[in-house]
């Protein structure tokens, strides 16, 4: 189960590294602006996340889930090949919005269920499923890059994706269910049979309850919050690094995107250290020297002269910012135990919120330019570390199952 959920999580950041590279070559075949690219980056986070948002209380856990999961991979290749064939700019953003409700399906719900199924070891899990992604992240840019230099375009690489991700769609449909130790049907024996045999609108009507308790807990709100500032540094400022690169640091296409491979292959190290380092460190000591490391040097990725030292510190800045991810979204399951689809749920609610980032840096930017746009950047590892609960550290349950 693990594997295949790992797999899909790595075909999933495959596709977010390719378009990363693939953006300046998007924009020029379409002509796009800067204003049009910040809507390709929030508006399907804003209307895909609408369309997510009741994924994680009507699937509940067991077969609905698993049919919600492979009907999302079918969405999920067909909007690969619908991006690949996009003949505007409204057909493209459309291909990105039907992409995020199956990569919920898809990919969030898989996370959901393996996280069910090793409820004492999240931060762990969570840290093997974040190296997954990173290496699906680098080898993004890398399979543009050899889609180029093999005399294809971005559309060709779009087709390729649209294949890779079919592949593991596959080995979903294969995999042998798994009973998770605890869940939202309740776990054990029959808890899941009886969930199934809920209709959906009674099970929308018992989890709602649950939500809005869990929105009322600041100890699974300020993850929630915490998830979505943090990405403006990670995801946000990776859609938008080929563009400064090209725009602002005046460096060629195909160096940008090898640029790109080299900001996501460093996280991938962090990621792979972070796997090392939870089983012996506290996931929030490891969140709080990652922040103090990230204020220093964001701003010298943006102030350092020459191409060569300004690649040498955004390698440090992504290995630095590697924890976030996993820390955050461990921490946001923990608080919420055995209760995962509402995880999903409020994530996915969050996530319309964290929908503005995008929208936000590519109107700055419209107005004021690129650089201006990602200096006011600056302050999401100051705001990562001054949130009470990182600040001031305490035993969660990724900490008490390390220490158990």
């Amino acid at each position: 189960m693990l594997a295949v959920a790992l797999a899909i999580e790595c075909a999933d950041e495959l596709v977010d590294g390719a378009k990363g590279a693939a953006l300046p070559l998007i924009r020029h075949d379409l002509g796009l602006s800067y204003g049009q690219v910040g809507l390709l980056a929030s508006v399907p986070l804003l209307v895909g996340g609408l369309l997510e948002l009741p994924l994680g209380v009507l699937t509940g856990a067991g077969r609905r889930r698993r049919l919600a999961i492979l009907g999302g991979g079918v969405v999920f290749v067909l909007t690969l090949l619908a991006v690949a064939l996009a003949p505007s700019f409204a057909v493209l953003l459309a291909a990105f919005i039907a992409f995020y409700p199956a990569s919920g399906a898809f990919v969030s719900l898989s996370q959901a269920e393996v996280m069910d199924i090793w409820p004492d070891r999240q931060a762990q899990v969570m840290a093997r499923w974040d190296l997954a992604g990173s290496a699906g992240a680098v080898a993004g840019p890398l399979l543009l890059l050899a889609v180029l230099a093999s005399g294809g375009g971005w559309r060709a690489g779009y087709l390729a994706l649209a294949g890779l991700a079919a592949l593991t769609w596959v080995g979903a449909c294969l995999r042998k269910p798994t009973a998770a130790a605890g869940g939202d049907g309740g776990g054990g024996d029959g808890g899941e049979e009886q969930d199934e045999d809920r209709p959906c609108g009674a099970r929308a009507r018992e989890v709602m309850p649950e939500i809005c308790r869990a929105l009322r807990d600041w100890r699974t709100l300020r993850w929630l919050l915490l998830i979505e500032v943090a990405d403006l540094l990670v995801d946000v400022f990776t859609g938008f690094l080929a563009l400064y690169l090209v725009d602002v640091a005046h460096m060629r296409p195909a160096v940008a995107a090898l640029a790109i491979a080299v900001r996501l292959g460093a996280a991938l190290a962090g990621d792979a250290a972070l796997v090392a380092i939870l089983e012996r460190t506290g996931d929030l000591t490891v969140l709080r020297a990652s922040a103090v490391a990230a204020a220093l040097l964001y701003p010298g990725f943006l102030l350092v002269p020459g191409v060569v030292p300004k690649l040498a510190v955004l390698a440090v800045l992504s290995a630095a910012t590697a924890p976030w991810y996993p820390v955050l979204q461990a921490r946001l399951y923990g608080s919420l135990p055995g209760r995962s689809s509402v995880a999903v749920t409020l994530s996915s609610a969050a996530g319309l919120a964290g929908g503005l980032g995008p929208l936000a840096v590519g109107l700055v930017a419209q107005g004021f330019g690129l650089s201006w746009a990602l200096a006011g950047l600056v302050v999401v590892p100051v705001a990562v570390l001054l949130v009470p609960g990182v600040r001031g550290g305490g035993a969660g349950a990724s900490d008490q199952a390390r220490s158990g």
